[in-house]
């Protein structure tokens, strides 16, 4: 299983598994879905959006972890 770091692209953390986009949704980065999603690290929204890149990497690998078992 990749782990999901903050140094990521968004769009490879929701390629690697989908479920990950109502976790970015929750915490307010609607970028999902626009053109910043294709270049924009997972460090570089948190910034914008005022979170804590290594807080939200780790819930999404926390939900990884608990949909793909490993």
């Amino acid at each position: 299983m990749a782990k999901i770091t903050k140094d990521m692209i968004i769009k490879d953390i929701i390629n690697i598994n989908m479920g990950c986009i109502p976790i970015l949704l929750n915490e307010g980065m609607h970028c999902v879905g626009c053109p910043a999603s294709q270049g924009e690290t997972l460090e570089e929204a948190c910034i914008v959006h005022g979170l804590d890149a290594d807080v939200l990497a780790k819930k999404l690998n926390d939900f990884v972890v608990s949909v793909d078992g490993e």
